[in-house]
């Protein structure tokens, strides 16, 4: 058979269209890292646990190299029996643990040094929303004394919060603009969410971004009237807690916060910064 000179190029050309397109599979192969193992815990109290696990899971899977795992309890109170209680190795395997259960009414000092000893010994952790009301051991509407039990959670977590305001939309304004979560971020403002005040800001936390809501007149069932008022909150922020690194926002109440595309990208930026990843292989 004949083999024409246009046949002898067009195969050439189908040949090194081959190799070009291996080639680009092979450095696509060789830059993609190894997922980190994330786990999520949710469950509790007060808010739509069964469609946020989804949406974070979606949402960090889509944005970052990284495989989420679910540890997830349809308890709604605010004790729930989450499954990991009692076992202070439940974080083996994983390279960091989102916290987002909500869990106030969980006081038993044991059961918390458990839940603590994972980011003690370097794993690291991300905070969301009610995770920051969750594990309070004694009077927690007074600053706690670091070091004690009353303050196990909050030494974790960098700041102590008690409760929060209304339904309101929050502005959020990130302070710290050349950190590396918070550089490629813009300031923002929220649908309805709620402000979550702060008793102390530890030493060991670094403030990321501040929230102020206007807060309109409000009356209780008991008669008493809490006059209209313009409140600010620190809502973003990293602590070092034994030399691991915790990522934390009080913000994410209602679906469509979690679900909003500025929301997805700090925590996201959020949790590779605590696990030291938060580069250009590691983001999608």
């Amino acid at each position: 058979m004949k083999i024409t000179l246009f046949s002898r190029t067009l195969l050439n050309s189908f040949i090194a269209a081959a190799l070009l397109l291996g080639s680009a599979l092979s450095a696509q192969a060789q830059q993609a890292p190894k997922p980190l193992k994330v786990l999520l815990i949710t469950g509790g109290c007060c808010h739509a646990y069964a469609t946020q696990t989804h949406i974070l899971k979606k949402g960090l899977e889509a944005r970052a190299h990284v495989i989420v795992d679910q540890v997830h309890s349809d308890d709604t109170t605010t004790n729930p029996p989450l499954a990991f209680y009692g076992d202070s190795d439940y974080a083996k395997g994983y390279d960091v643990v989102i916290h987002d259960e909500c869990a106030a009414k969980m006081a038993d000092v044991d059961t918390l040094k458990d839940i603590l000893a994972p980011h003690q010994n370097g794993i690291p952790g991300v905070n969301l929303h009610c995770a920051m009301h969750s594990y309070r051991v004694g009077d927690h509407k007074v600053a706690s004394e670091a070091g004690t039990n009353g303050s196990l959670w909050f030494d974790y977590l960098g700041i102590q919060s008690s409760g929060h305001g209304p339904k309101e939309p929050i502005a959020i304004e990130f302070t710290n603009t050349k950190h590396p979560i918070t550089k490629e971020l813009k300031n923002w403002a929220t649908m309805n969410e709620e402000l979550y005040n702060n008793v102390q800001v530890f030493s060991s936390a670094k403030r990321l971004a501040k929230g102020f809501q206007h807060q309109k007149e409000r009356k209780a069932k008991n008669g008493k009237v809490t006059p209209a008022q313009d409140a600010e909150a620190v809502v973003v922020w990293t602590n070092v807690y034994h030399d691991t690194r915790v990522f934390s926002t009080t913000i994410g109440h209602y679906d469509e916060t979690v679900a909003d595309d500025r929301y997805l990208d700090l925590v996201t930026r959020g949790l590779l910064w605590s696990c030291k990843k938060l580069n250009d292989r590691y983001l999608k």
